[in-house]
Protein backbone atom coordinates (compact mmCIF):
# COMPACT_ATOMS: atom_id res chain seq x y z
CA UNK A 1 0.00 0.00 0.00
CA UNK A 2 0.99 3.60 -0.52
CA UNK A 3 1.00 5.27 2.92
CA UNK A 4 1.29 8.83 4.15
CA UNK A 5 2.79 8.95 7.64
CA UNK A 6 2.30 12.21 9.54
CA UNK A 7 4.54 12.09 12.63
CA UNK A 8 6.54 14.98 14.11
CA UNK A 9 9.13 12.85 15.91
CA UNK A 10 11.80 12.20 13.26
CA UNK A 11 13.15 9.05 14.94
CA UNK A 12 9.70 7.53 15.42
CA UNK A 13 8.78 8.39 11.82
CA UNK A 14 11.88 6.68 10.43
CA UNK A 15 11.41 3.56 12.58
CA UNK A 16 7.77 3.28 11.48
CA UNK A 17 8.54 3.96 7.81
CA UNK A 18 11.29 1.34 7.86
CA UNK A 19 8.97 -1.22 9.47
CA UNK A 20 6.17 -0.42 7.00
CA UNK A 21 8.65 -0.74 4.14
CA UNK A 22 9.77 -4.14 5.40
CA UNK A 23 6.14 -5.21 5.02
CA UNK A 24 6.14 -3.96 1.43
CA UNK A 25 4.45 -0.58 1.92
CA UNK A 26 5.66 2.60 0.21
CA UNK A 27 5.72 5.29 2.91
CA UNK A 28 5.92 9.05 2.49
CA UNK A 29 6.73 10.95 5.70
CA UNK A 30 5.50 14.42 6.60
CA UNK A 31 6.47 15.96 9.94
CA UNK A 32 3.52 18.32 10.49
CA UNK A 33 -0.19 18.40 9.87
CA UNK A 34 0.22 21.31 7.47
CA UNK A 35 2.79 19.42 5.38
CA UNK A 36 0.61 16.32 5.41
CA UNK A 37 -2.41 18.26 4.20
CA UNK A 38 -0.32 19.94 1.47
CA UNK A 39 0.79 16.48 0.30
CA UNK A 40 -2.84 15.30 0.27
CA UNK A 41 -3.80 18.23 -1.92
CA UNK A 42 -1.49 16.76 -4.61
CA UNK A 43 -1.50 13.01 -3.96
CA UNK A 44 -3.94 10.39 -2.69
CA UNK A 45 -2.29 7.56 -0.77
CA UNK A 46 -4.06 4.30 0.05
CA UNK A 47 -4.09 5.27 3.74
CA UNK A 48 -2.92 7.96 6.16
CA UNK A 49 -1.15 7.08 9.41
CA UNK A 50 -1.52 10.06 11.70
CA UNK A 51 -0.15 10.97 15.13
CA UNK A 52 -2.57 12.79 17.44
CA UNK A 53 0.08 15.04 18.97
CA UNK A 54 1.43 17.34 16.28
CA UNK A 55 2.61 20.96 16.38
CA UNK A 56 0.15 23.66 15.22
CA UNK A 57 -2.64 21.49 13.76
CA UNK A 58 -3.12 18.37 15.89
CA UNK A 59 -4.10 14.99 14.48
CA UNK A 60 -7.82 15.49 15.10
CA UNK A 61 -7.64 18.81 13.23
CA UNK A 62 -5.86 17.11 10.35
CA UNK A 63 -8.50 14.36 10.32
CA UNK A 64 -11.25 17.01 10.31
CA UNK A 65 -9.69 18.65 7.22
CA UNK A 66 -9.21 15.30 5.47
CA UNK A 67 -12.86 14.42 6.05
CA UNK A 68 -13.98 17.79 4.68
CA UNK A 69 -12.70 16.74 1.27
CA UNK A 70 -12.44 12.93 1.38
CA UNK A 71 -14.81 10.76 3.41
CA UNK A 72 -13.41 7.49 2.06
CA UNK A 73 -9.66 7.86 2.64
CA UNK A 74 -8.63 5.40 5.36
CA UNK A 75 -7.02 7.18 8.32
CA UNK A 76 -5.24 5.34 11.13
CA UNK A 77 -4.60 7.42 14.23
CA UNK A 78 -1.67 6.55 16.49
CA UNK A 79 -1.86 7.78 20.03
CA UNK A 80 -0.37 7.34 23.43
CA UNK A 81 -1.60 10.58 24.93
CA UNK A 82 -5.01 11.30 23.37
CA UNK A 83 -7.78 12.37 25.69
CA UNK A 84 -11.13 10.60 25.71
CA UNK A 85 -12.58 13.70 24.05
CA UNK A 86 -10.02 13.54 21.23
CA UNK A 87 -10.72 9.85 20.66
CA UNK A 88 -14.48 10.48 20.66
CA UNK A 89 -14.05 13.34 18.17
CA UNK A 90 -11.84 11.18 15.92
CA UNK A 91 -14.50 8.47 15.93
CA UNK A 92 -17.22 11.04 15.19
CA UNK A 93 -15.14 12.25 12.23
CA UNK A 94 -14.89 8.71 10.89
CA UNK A 95 -11.37 7.60 11.76
CA UNK A 96 -10.77 4.15 10.30
CA UNK A 97 -8.55 2.74 13.05
CA UNK A 98 -7.04 3.89 16.35
CA UNK A 99 -3.81 2.23 17.47
CA UNK A 100 -2.29 2.88 20.88
CA UNK A 101 1.42 3.65 21.13
CA UNK A 102 3.75 1.89 21.77
CA UNK A 103 1.88 -1.01 20.12
CA UNK A 104 1.73 0.55 16.64
CA UNK A 105 4.01 -2.01 15.01
CA UNK A 106 2.28 -4.87 16.80
CA UNK A 107 -1.20 -3.94 15.53
CA UNK A 108 -0.46 -2.09 12.31
CA UNK A 109 -0.54 -5.10 9.96
CA UNK A 110 -3.94 -6.10 11.34
CA UNK A 111 -5.28 -2.57 10.82
CA UNK A 112 -4.03 -2.48 7.21
CA UNK A 113 -5.54 -5.91 6.55
CA UNK A 114 -8.93 -4.61 7.72
CA UNK A 115 -8.55 -1.56 5.46
CA UNK A 116 -7.62 -3.74 2.49
CA UNK A 117 -10.60 -6.04 3.06
CA UNK A 118 -12.95 -3.02 3.16
CA UNK A 119 -11.53 -1.83 -0.16
CA UNK A 120 -12.20 -5.23 -1.71
CA UNK A 121 -15.73 -5.45 -0.25
CA UNK A 122 -17.30 -1.97 -0.35
CA UNK A 123 -20.52 -3.08 1.41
Amino acid sequence: MKLLLIEDDVRVAWVLAEAFGAEGHETTIRYSGEDGLAYLARERPDAVVLDVRLPAIDGVGVLRQIRATDQALPVIIMTGLATLGEIAEARRLGVTEIIEKPDVLKHFSEALARIASRREDPT
